[in-house]
């Protein structure tokens, strides 16, 4: 008998993860596994692919939170059997998720925060869809009662996230996407007389556009909109996609009058798992009034243990990035949020201006008055020694992951880079991709000078 077949201990502390039978042969990639299998050695082989996935800390195209406390994770862990649906079995976790709902009417200057309607989603793109269809829905009902024609309803907005345009397809609503004008970088108001009519159910207005990282001037388009009912009796309201926005404008920019303080905005969405500061997978949407959700989209569910109303896209879900969001809205406050991301905009500035010093490119956003972010295009892109998308593949090989892209309808022609900043992205890391970008402006532009040959004279 062999050492492995004597022995009572598994195979994986016998012969090694490695020489086990599952590290000899390979993990199943198509047909479902007959055996089970050591849990350690299936941890390790998997972890072990998993290493090859891009490392999430040096990603500077993404949003999303990257880094964790301790105790956040914790809570998570402990709460990780909840089904956030089940309100009647959890009805503190559900107690939670309505603080939080409070907690953002007020910081977002809701009329009566105490009595605020709103709920948790999986992310912005869901909390977009409810806001939208809150929106149909209404301008329905009006033109219902008014015996007008409701079958042509349609959405006005400038570049917005693919959300937008799976909601449009989705709920079958015409998206009427408004080019950007030479020199923008989001909507402007002046574009959308030419847009609206009485079959527009609202105005998208974005507080942090995803490919430039400005904000939409919401207050201006609320002005305009508020002159078109005037001369043309259009009321037509204002949804702000704040998936970003929403968690740093109320602390670095109080200043800037965005949410409910404009008559016009009726709903806001944001992202908890981007500058909220909350691990993946949580999103909110929030009413200014609750009479502005129709109560034709709750549903009440009672084979739970209890009659619960519900309006989500989403049924079952995890409870624990909720309890995470409300940890940290208790652990920072209002001071602990300003400083962060306070710090994340000095890191913005700061990465803005080296960039520019480097020569070849040109910032469409410098991280100044909207979100920690900078994006930036090639000056002379037709006489650039390399291309945006070049210089994307040389930085992925220290790690970087930073976004190559064109930007949307009217300017298609220009690729831009851009990099955000969120929590965990220090001072001292940006100094770090900053000394990498460099090294391969200089060795892209070398290679494309070598490539090119040497040059012979003649008279």
């Amino acid at each position: 008998m062999t050492v492995t077949e004597t022995s009572q201990e598994p195979a994986s502390v016998v012969d090694g993860i490695y020489a086990s039978p599952l590290g000899r042969s390979g993990l199943p990639k198509t047909n479902f596994p007959d055996a089970s299998a050591d849990p350690s050695v299936v941890y390790q082989l998997v972890h072990d692919e998993l290493e090859l996935d891009g490392n999430s800390s040096q990603n500077l195209a993404t949003f999303c939170t990257t880094w964790s406390e301790l105790q956040a994770r914790t809570l998570m862990d402990e709460n990780l059997g909840k089904n956030m649906i089940d309100k009647d079995e959890y009805p503190q976790t559900a107690e939670i998720e309505q603080r939080c709902v409070r907690m953002l009417s007020d910081l977002w200057h809701g009329p009566d925060p105490e009595h605020a309607l709103g709920c948790s989603t999986t992310g912005s793109s869901e909390a977009c869809m409810l806001g939208g269809l809150a929106m149909k829905w209404r301008w329905r009902k009006a033109r219902q009662a008014a015996g007008l024609p409701a079958d042509k309803p349609n959405i006005v907005c400038g570049p917005v996230q693919i959300c937008w345009k799976k909601f449009a397809r989705y709920f079958d609503v015409e998206l009427r996407e408004v080019p950007l004008l030479p020199g923008a970088t989001g909507l402007r108001p002046e574009q959308l007389r030419e847009y609206v009519d009485e079959n527009t159910i609202g105005v998208v207005a974005i507080l942090g556009v995803t490919f430039t990282c400005d904000y939409e001037p919401v207050a201006e388009i609320a002005a305009e909109l508020d002159a078109i009912e005037k001369d043309l009796g259009y009321d037509i309201p204002i949804h702000v996609d704040a998936a970003s926005g929403g968690f740093i404008a109320p602390f670095v920019q109080p200043e800037l009058v965005w949410d409910f303080r404009v008559d016009r905005v009726v709903s806001i969405n944001t992202s908890g798992h981007k500058y909220g500061l909350a691990p993946l997978g949580v999103g909110w949407v929030v009413w200014r009034e609750p009479e502005l959700l129709p109560g034709e989209l709750v549903f009440y569910v009672d084979y739970l243990g209890g009659n619960m109303p519900t309006f989500a896209l989403n049924f079952s879900r995890p409870g624990g990035e909720i309890i995470a969001q409300y940890y940290l809205f208790l652990r920072l406050g209002r001071e602990g949020y300003r400083r962060t991301q306070q710090n994340c905009l000095d890191t913005a500035a700061y990465l803005g201006e080296e960039v520019a010093k480097l020569g070849p490119f040109t910032l469409l956003y410098d991280g100044h008055g909207g979100l920690p972010g900078i994006s930036y295009t090639l000056t002379d892109p037709e006489h650039s020694p390399f291309t945006l998308y070049n210089l994307s593949a040389k930085l992925r090989e220290r790690g970087w992951q930073v976004a190559a892209y064109p930007l949307p309808a009217n300017r298609q022609e220009t690729v831009i880079h851009r990099i955000l900043v969120r929590r965990e992205i220090s001072h001292d890391k940006a100094s770090l991709f900053l000394d990498d970008m460099r090294r391969a402006v200089d060795q892209l532009t070398a290679a494309a000078v070598k490539a090119a040959g040497p040059i012979s004279f003649h008279h």
